[in-house]
Parts: structure tokens; sequence; C-alpha cells
């Protein structure tokens, strides 16, 4: 039986992370991956929702100046290019040279340090587990009885359909819905909340709906869907709203409604490893059982490729190296984007967030693209910036909708984790003209805000 120092199972972001991690520090390491690697980010998530935006994009941009005829399968063969040039620097080839062992196969425990794929089994000292995730299948009466899309199939499709409804009003159906519209796609989005985009501030939301609905993406909120019929032309999904019962009808049907950690099949209940929804971890990201770690979906709570990353790095070093130097996972800088058009980003609480914590021991600020000389350079450009801090002007929270949001709030996101006082942003040269010069011209707001709060100045003040 070969033996290992580290044996991870997966190889989305969070596998991939690990093995190289502990391939740098010079450990033994085996990868197994049923399918291939890259995982979701490579083949249903990140890289193809994001070739397909920008092309859609590009098409938006060309209807401007005059008829565009799209040839959707040519749109997906294109998307789908992309997955495979990325899928070049994550084959088992690039492992193996990298110093891994692969084994292509589903792994199932024998015991809380044995695994066995294919009838060989492997030992590891540790074991990883970064199994990802799977789209979340509501128990919807008929949707199992038609051929409704989701993520990992959508970009395998030969061609665009005429007409899509959208189950779900997250960040995956925001940004598949818009793209699919910008195609030529009827779209119809279908959410049992008041609103989209549930854990973003309110108004942000509401702005990026506003935005989709413009553009001519039909919204169905306070929907409940009850069940699902196939048509002659396609699919039927009855409703209910506020009571009352109604239908809407299009070609195909994409379930968007979250997603569901893969842990089944691989006996980990009969070695205990604790599962809840997905698996259990501690601080350091060890399971209940000693010696096996998860990193990523399957140990949640943040289902994002960025914090697969962040998890693969610190659970291979809690893995390998001594307990004395073991880290723990630090969650208080999340921070996401979702890349509709315009794009929104989100770091640390919202508003209301910071009110239940600090009550009103918080400054909030806002700053509009309006006042921004880059933003008048394109027509129709706008932008709002909001940025929640405590009295000490340190960020608790930031959401930013506009161009490249997703790159501004990265600048955001140092001075919320090294802690530093917004207001110094103020002293660091921007280039003009730039999207970011938005932060700098909020961060002078917040250091006259500072000024003017020293007790000096309002002692100062007081006495006139």
């Amino acid at each position: 039986m070969k033996a290992y120092d580290l044996i991870v199972i997966g190889s989305g972001a969070g596998g991939l992370t690990a093995t190289f991690t502990a391939l740098g520090f010079g450990k033994k390491v085996l990868v197994v991956e049923k399918d291939r690697p890259g995982g979701e980010c490579t083949w249903s998530g990140c890289v193809p929702s994001k070739a397909l935006i920008n092309l859609a994009k590009d098409v938006h941009i060309a209807k401007k100046f005059g008829a565009v005829a799209v040839d959707g399968a040519d749109i997906l063969r294109r998307v789908r290019a992309v997955s495979e040039r990325i899928y070049e620097h994550e084959t088992p080839e690039v492992l193996q040279n990298a110093g891994a062992d692969y084994v292509n196969g589903a792994a199932r425990f024998v015991s809380a340090n044995t695994i066995e794929v294919g009838g060989q089994q492997y030992m590891g000292k540790r074991i990883m587990l970064a199994t990802g995730s799977a789209p979340l299948v509501p128990n919807i009466p008929g949707l199992t009885d038609v051929d409704f899309l989701t993520n990992e199939n959508i970009f395998e499709q030969t061609s665009l359909p005429p007409s899509l409804l959208v189950l779900g009003g997250g960040v995956i159906s925001m940004e598949l819905a818009q793209a699919m519209n910008r195609l030529g796609v009827k779209v119809t989005v279908v959410e049992m909340m008041p609103e989209v985009l549930g854990r973003e501030e309110p108004e942000f939301a509401a702005l990026v709906r506003e935005k989709l609905a413009s553009e001519g993406v039909r919204f169905a909120l306070n929907t409940k869907a009850v069940r699902v019929e196939r048509t002659a032309d396609g699919i039927k999904l009855h409703t209910e709203s506020d009571g009352k019962a109604a239908y809407l009808e299009a070609a195909q049907i994409l379930v968007a409604l979250g997603r569901s950690p893969n842990v089944k099949g691989m006996g980990l209940e009969e070695i205990g490893v604790q599962i809840k929804g997905g698996v259990v971890v501690n601080a350091y990201l060890e399971t209940s059982v000693k010696g096996i770690f998860a990193c990523g979906d399957v140990a949640g709570p943040y289902l994002l490729s960025h914090m697969a990353n962040y998890q693969g790095k610190i659970a291979a070093m809690n893995a390998i190296l001594p307990w004395p130097i073991r880290r723990k996972v630090d969650y208080q800088h999340v921070c996401w984007a979702t890349f509709t058009d315009p794009e929104l980003a989100h770091a640390g609480m919202t508003e209301a967030e910071a009110r239940a914590k600090y009550g009103d021991r918080i400054r909030v600020y806002h700053y509009d693209f309006a006042k921004l000389d880059r933003a008048q350079t394109k027509e129709g450009d706008m932008g709002r910036i909001k940025l929640i801090t405590d009295l000490k002007a340190r960020v608790l929270g930031a959401h930013i909708i506009g161009e490249r949001a997703g790159d501004l709030i990265a600048e955001v996101q140092v001075m919320k984790t090294l802690g530093l006082s917004f207001g110094k942003l103020q002293k660091v040269i921007h280039p003009y003209p730039s999207y970011a010069d938005a932060l700098r011209q909020l961060s002078q707001q917040v250091f006259l805000d500072n000024i003017m709060q020293h007790p000096v100045v309002k002692l100062f003040r007081k006495s006139k």
C-alpha cells in the first residue's frame, strides 16, 4: 500500500491550493479526482460564466451601433475554449510534473487514514477533503421530469434557448440572466423573496435588478415555484404569489438556488466525520476525526473560489506542519463580487448588520460616480459607494456598484484587513482619471470628519 504525507480528495480551487502548498514544503502528495482537475470554477463556475458575460457584453455594446446576429453555438464553443485554456495549467500532467501522484476515480474511506480508489488502497498521514459542491435541486414536483439546466450543464449546451426561466435571485442567477438576455434570450427570473441578491445592501441589490430590467429581463418577485410541467414548446412553471396561482412558460428552465456540499458516497459518517449540511470543521479546518481536514465548498461557510483558496492554504499547512505553528481561519474580512454590468462588490458588514452590532457607534458614507470624472467619459456609466466605518474610521463594511467594482473593493480590503483609518487613503496618489480615484475622494471626506472629531478641534469649536 502506498503511503503519503497528504492525500487530497478533489482538485478544484481548494484542492489545488492545498496540493501545491504541501508540495512547496517538500511533502509527498496524492491527488484523487473523480472527474477532471479544475473543479467547478474551471468547468462550470467562475471561468465559463465570466467568459459568457464578456462575450455578451461585447454583443450588447455592438448592438448600440447596429443589428447584430448572435451565433449561440459559436458563443458556447468559445466559452468552453476558455475553460480548456485554463485547464492547461491544471492537468494531471501538470500536477505530476510538480511532484504529486494523481489517481482518477471516486475515493471511499476504509479507515480514518486509508482510502480506496478503483480497488487500490492508499494511506495518508493526513487527508484533505476538497470535494466541492453541486447545484442544489429543490423538491419541486415535476422538476426532475424535465431536462432542467444548472450551472453544471448550461455551458455544455450546443445552442441558446429562445427563452429561459431562472429559478432564484442570487449571484449565479443575476450574472447568467443578464448575459443570456444580452445574447437574445428572453429571460424571466423567479424569486421567492421580495428582492434579489439577499446578502447585499438592499438599495444596491435593487439597482442591479433595475439595470437588468431596463435591458429586458423580467422579474417575478415574491413568487413561489409550485410545479413544473413539460409542454410541446418547452416548460410551464406553475407559481403562487400573494395566494394567487399563475404560470410562466419558456423553452427551458435554469435552477440556480444555491449549492449543496459533496459529502455523500465517501463513507465519511462511517468513520466518524461529523456532517451538518457540509463537513463540520474547527477553526483549524480539521474535522471531527483527527488528521482529516477540509477546505472549500464542502466545509463552507462561504462557497466562493477565493475562499476555497484561502482555506486550502491554511488547511494544508495545518495538516503538514507541527501543532505550535497552526493557524486559525479568520472570516472577519470576507469579500466577494457579483459580475453583472455594472459589477457589485461587497466587503464586510451591511449597514443593518453594523447597526445591529454597534448601534449608533458607526459612520456611514456615500459617494456617487456622478462626481467622478472618469465615469463622465463613458455614456450611461453609473456607480455608487457605501462605506460603513466605526467611530475611528476603520472599515466595517463597503459596498460598491459600478465599473470595476470587483477591483475597487480590493483597495478597501487592504485598509479593512490592516485595521487602518480609511482617512489615511487620501495620502495615496491615485492616477487620474481613474475609477479608483472615487475611493481617494471618499477618503478625503472621512479624513475631514476625523479632524472634526479630534478632541482639540472639538474643544476649539465649542469655545468659539
